[in-house]
């Protein structure tokens, strides 16, 4: 019996089906992005535990999906295991006078609703950023001078060896777009907030404020991953693109937004190819022309 065989015989053993060869094209907010091997969606967290450590023993490759926020997927696709945390591992409750609890897979969307509904503040940075609880947390997500370090408690995760457990938020190296899960084989199960009493219309107006400026200020309307590019010291990478004169520029279906210039969107059937070379390009261009080296936020899959 062959690697796939054997991991198709442990998924039907866990009553997991998996999809194969799924086009991460539909998993991902830039709309690109080849097949997956395997794609699971696990409905328990004991399953995910148990497929989890069997990929891993079987040497597969594994990948573990959010909201398909801020990531570009080769169009060759991906080799091994996507873990996708779907409805199983999304819900929000609450645990103490001020204390949030979320699971992974639970949109920073809902996490603020519910802590609005129940008027607590501190979340309200965080409403329209497009991103799983999971995701957030992996990258210390943030927006409008927030971030998820603000208000993080502590955070639950699955180990490489899968091992449950739990690591305070001062543990857990958080700094701009980066933490200690950055790059390692962990899975963010879910996280608890810690939140501060305020008024539920003020809560709700915030957040309204916050959205509107999004949609006046970023090009909703197209496929993307949010900012390309992370914001270098000292600088805006929005502004840097901006003055050498590059919104609008276009490698295939890849096209430097001419609405807001740190984002890069499907303009209408763009590549990964499209995308990294338009990446390449801005970065080369914006070194050139500024001395900044731009750093790329997004992450790949290849």
């Amino acid at each position: 019996m062959d690697t796939r065989e054997h991991f198709l015989q442990i998924c039907q053993e866990q009553c997991c089906t998996p999809l194969l060869d799924e086009p991460m094209s539909r998993h991902t907010t830039f709309r690109i992005g080849g097949p997956a091997e395997f794609f699971l969606q696990p409905t328990s967290e004991e399953q995910l535990v148990c497929l989890y450590k069997a990929a891993g023993e079987l040497g597969l490759p594994v990948h573990l999906l959010g909201n398909g926020s801020n990531l570009l997927v080769s169009d060759a696709g991906v080799k091994g295991v996507v873990f996708c945390l779907g409805p199983a591992f999304s819900g929000v409750e609450l645990i103490g006078e001020n204390t949030v609890r979320a699971k992974a897979g639970s949109t920073l969307a809902q996490l603020c609703r519910f802590a609005q509904e129940h008027s607590l503040t501190g979340l309200e940075f965080a409403y329209g950023i497009p991103a799983s609880v999971g995701g957030a947390v992996y990258m210390n997500a943030g927006a409008y001078g927030g971030e998820i370090r603000d208000a993080l408690l502590c955070a639950r995760h699955i180990t490489p060896e899968g091992e449950r457990g739990e690591f305070p938020a001062k543990s857990l190296d958080l700094s701009y777009r980066h933490s200690f899960y950055s790059g390692k084989a962990y899975i963010v199960t879910g996280a608890d907030f810690c939140l501060s009493p305020g008024n539920r219309q003020e809560i709700r107006t915030r957040m309204e404020e916050i959205l509107s400026r999004r949609k006046a200020k970023q090009p909703l309307e197209f496929p993307s991953a949010g900012s390309t590019f992370k914001r270098p010291e000292g600088a805006y990478a929005a502004q840097l693109i901006d003055e050498c004169g590059l919104k609008g520029m276009q490698v295939g279906g890849a096209m430097v937004s001419e609405k807001h210039a740190g984002f890069l969107i499907n303009a209408g059937g763009a590549t990964c190819a499209d995308m990294l070379e338009l990446i390449r390009r801005v970065q080369e261009i914006v070194a050139d022309k500024t001395g900044y080296q731009l750093e790329r936020e997004v992450e790949i899959w290849q």
